[in-house]
């Protein structure tokens, strides 16, 4: 493998394909290279993780108090470091950045609304307590659903027809971000940013796709490059008055220089977490939602680091290990912890599936947390710099989901029917219910006879509009019921050469697997 002047681990992934990755899940860059390939995955992901607590921020109502918005921008990072960390070597073991969930974001903007205010502290941190608790509650039961195998006991009804959509509608249902559309000529004002997103995106498909065979840094840091450039010219229009303060486009970098140096955070910092049992609920609805979409990218990502699928254990690994981070995370003050897809996508464009490029990135997640300046530097990016990043992520998941009908028979007319309903469907559930509200939602569904006044309900009601809300998990549950009952023969359904290739349930093993083996034999010699 071209570039790998180290080769490390177990071997437990097998040997990745040439043809996909320059580095494979085992293999271990120079420490520079490494350095910068890390800060490459941090940058893809930043658009989220910094999206998710700004718009808390806005709902808890200190946006304007640079000191406490500053902080909790901090503690995600940190939180977002420790797990991918925690993921990378004892959860799942594979390339994937854990980061705050959009999937949670709906029920925690319903919890802040309905938070009771607590005496003898800011109205903000009484309704952040409660969300705290809510946050841990639902980890818990995540916690008991990866490490009790349930989710790695549906594998078997998960055939390739119905990972494909669901993986593809990950990019699919994040057209709409606003960081894309918000920056287009028919938005009002937005005439002087498309140009940045469609300069950033230009150049990470030049480096990525036509340089990236003439030159080993164009192969390697398409993403950084594009991103660096970019913000570099809007930061030059942003000095010279081109671009004012109230663009899209606008580079703040007074900013950077503004608030603490470094910031202490740590578990329990804004106080002991609040449970009440409606908000512990509605939040549970947004765990369920992000482990249809980490099923997904665990899919997603063997595919692109060359291996094959994951097995059981893997998978009940790390949605175990999900849960206990969001738990931690939720302890910390952040909104849980999940995979994040644009990670996945930044395999795809970079060829880089290193696990140790990614916990290099996880210790430059950390660092920055605790570092309020240079937090504050990438927090600068502007939205249409991360709407051109976005464009190429997301596109490269797409066209990763749809890769799996490759051992479909795309000849039947039942394939096609199940993959096109759940596509379509997958999309249009959540639109509708984004239109409606989900006290339209609720409002609705209290005229269903006989059953409506349980479904109206918070938790019942509540807990369909966020699931409903995931066009991954509307399109998954289409696929896998339409898939599971529609008579099919496996070598039809993809089943056969699936199963081909992938990973057999011995060839995965966690570290804590490995420790209580060892200790298992000691036993066994002493005895």
């Amino acid at each position: 493998m071209s570039g790998v002047d180290d080769t490390a681990g177990d071997g437990e992934e097998g040997t990745a394909d040439d043809s996909l990755v320059t580095y494979g899940i085992e293999d271990r860059p120079p420490l520079p290279t490494a350095l910068l390939l890390g800060g490459q995955h941090y940058l893809t992901m930043v658009g989220a993780n910094i999206a998710v607590p700004l718009i808390l921020a806005g709902a808890l109502g200190f946006a304007d108090q640079p000191a406490v918005l500053g902080k909790f921008v901090g503690t995600f990072f940190v939180a977002s470091g420790i797990a991918t960390l925690a993921q990378t070597t004892f959860g799942n073991r594979y390339p994937i950045v854990q980061g705050a969930p959009f999937s949670l974001l709906a029920p925690a903007l319903a919890v802040v609304a309905a938070a009771p205010a607590l005496g003898g502290m800011p109205g903000w941190q009484s309704k952040l307590l409660f969300l705290q608790g809510a946050i841990v509650a639902a980890a818990l039961a995540e916690v008991a659903i990866g490490y009790f195998g349930i989710v790695g006991r549906l594998r078997k009804y998960l055939s390739p027809l119905v990972v494909a959509p669901v993986i593809a509608l990950i990019g699919l249902s994040l057209v709409g971000a606003p960081q894309i559309v918000d920056v287009l000529p028919s938005v009002e004002g937005a005439q002087q940013n498309w140009w940045l997103l469609l300069l950033t995106l230009g150049l990470i498909v030049l480096f990525s796709q036509y340089l990236g065979d003439r030159r080993k840094v164009f192969d390697l840091f398409p993403v950084l490059l594009g991103v660096v450039i970019a913000w570099l010219v809007a930061a030059t229009l942003s000095v010279v008055g081109f671009y004012p303060s109230s663009s899209y486009s606008y580079v703040d970098l007074g900013a950077v220089t503004e608030g603490q140096l470094f910031y202490a955070i740590h578990p329990l910092q804004y106080g002991m977490p609040r449970f009440e049992t409606s908000f512990v609920v509605g939040m549970f609805a947004g765990v369920l939602a992000s482990i249809v979409e980490s099923f997904a990218d665990y899919h997603a990502v063997a595919r692109l680091s060359g291996v094959g699928a994951p097995n059981e254990r893997r998978i009940n690994n790390g949605i175990g290990m999900e849960g206990l981070m969001t738990a931690f995370a939720g302890l910390m003050g952040a909104c849980g912890c999940t995979s994040y897809s644009e990670n996945v996508g930044a395999i795809g464009i970079t060829g880089v599936a290193s696990r140790f490029v990614v916990q290099v990135g996880a210790v430059f997640m950390l660092f920055v947390g605790f570092l309020g300046p240079f937090g504050r530097l990438i927090a600068t990016i502007p939205d249409p710099i991360v709407g051109g990043l976005f464009v190429a992520m997301f596109g490269q998941i797409v066209a990763v989901g749809l890769s799996n009908l490759k051992y479909v028979d795309l000849d039947s007319s039942r394939n096609l029917f199940v993959l096109g309903t759940a596509i379509f469907v997958g999309l249009a559930i959540p639109r509708y219910l984004s239109t409606a509200g989900r006290e339209g939602f609720l409002t609705g569904l209290e005229g269903v006879p006989l059953v409506g006044e349980v479904l109206a309900t918070p938790a019942v009601g509540g807990t369909l509009f966020v699931v409903g809300s995931t066009s991954m998990a509307v399109g998954g549950i289409v696929a896998l019921f339409f898939d599971n009952t529609i008579p099919g023969t496996p070598e039809e359904r993809g089943i056969t050469a699936w199963e081909a290739l992938a990973e057999g349930e011995d060839d995965f093993t966690s570290p804590l697997d490995r420790l209580r083996d060892a200790r298992g034999d000691t036993t066994t010699k002493a005895d």
